[in-house]
């Protein structure tokens, strides 16, 4: 769910800005960048930052505001060729300051693949994993959570989510269960898709959660109008899921420079223009981009540093979009 959406198009992006002298890596992440993503990436290469969090308004506990997403990007085998990037990366998140992994069973081999490179790390006590349960009956329902436990290698799960409302009625009952007897710490339920927002706000006025997930986006921003207060009225940490949408934006600034509005609050790339409108909306908890390259995690993580576009800002690069 990330900028990697369109992979030429950012990598364009990434180019134009280094030949600004604007640079990849941002402040105290550039060392991490210059070791590239093949790099072995030890502890005494990277030194932990202090990343802008948020609360999760059920606990007060602090997350930082970027994570990773893992959809399409972790699907892949056993090889090391497909694995080490990845490792890199899981490896490095918590390093620099990172938490949030997301996750589903619908992804194909992602589970596999995350719960494998963490255990191989080391480093599941660093990280906040989440995923999902898609199905239609409470005993399918839960042969996929037990199936998700076995597959990410751990005997909690941070947070499990109904994965686009699909059987939300059975299974929240069966996950807020599950919680109490602490095999989840907390429970959610996901969109990615308008077509289901008057059901997902109806469920949201309904039901108790302590997560909800979300398209929201420069290119995307019809969540805002109702789903987005309402998290916050009801006390919901809100994770954004397609930051980039789906790269139409980042196909919409093509080669363009920053302007001197981004450079102002810290930005070094367009995925760090797009990542501080969507973290700047108070009422979003984390946003999750995709991330399978060590690029792409220090650029964006770079987004959870520095100052935050206020309400004038804001509109601006609403305005600044809409005019492409």
């Amino acid at each position: 769910m990330k900028g990697e959406d369109n992979k030429i198009t950012r990598r364009k992006a990434l180019k134009l800005g280094a030949g600004l002298g604007i640079g990849m890596a941002v402040g105290p992440y550039r060392s991490l960048a210059a070791a590239g993503e093949s790099a072995s990436v030890g502890t005494s290469r990277i030194t932990t930052q202090k990343l802008r969090t948020r609360p999760i308004p059920s606990t007060g506990e602090e997350i930082p505001v970027v994570g990773i997403g893992t959809a399409r990007r972790y699907n892949v085998g056993t090889g090391a060729e497909e694995r080490d990037p990845l490792r890199n990366v899981l490896r490095a998140l918590p390093q620099i300051g990172g938490r949030l992994v997301d996750t589903a069973p619908s992804y194909g081999t992602v589970e596999i693949v995350v719960g494998d490179l963490v255990d191989e790390i080391g480093n599941r006590k660093d990280l906040f994993l989440a995923t999902k349960v898609r199905a239609r009956s409470v005993e399918a329902g839960i042969a996929q959570m037990e199936q998700s436990f076995t597959r990410l290698k751990t005997k909690v799960i941070d947070l499990m989510e109904v994965h686009n409302l699909a059987g939300w009625q059975e299974m929240l009952p069966v996950i807020r269960e599950w919680k109490a007897g602490g095999r989840f710490r907390y429970v959610g339920a996901t969109t990615s898709s308008p077509r289901q927002y008057d059901d997902f706000i109806a469920m949201m006025r309904k039901e108790d959660l302590d997560f909800i997930q979300v398209n929201y986006s420069l290119a995307s921003r019809t969540s805002a109008e109702t789903i987005l207060p309402l998290a916050a009225d009801r006390g919901m940490a809100v994770l954004v899921n397609l930051p980039y949408g789906r790269g139409r934006l980042f196909q919409a600034v093509g080669e363009r420079p920053l302007p001197d509005w981004a450079t102002e609050i810290g930005c070094r790339s367009w995925g760090q223009v797009f990542l501080k409108y969507i973290v700047s909306h108070p009422a979003v908890t984390c946003a999750i981009p995709g991330t399978a390259k060590m690029k792409y995690l220090t650029d964006n993580l770079g987004a959870a540093t520095g100052q935050l576009p206020d309400a004038g800002l804001r509109k601006r690069m609403e305005a600044f979009y809409d005019a492409l």
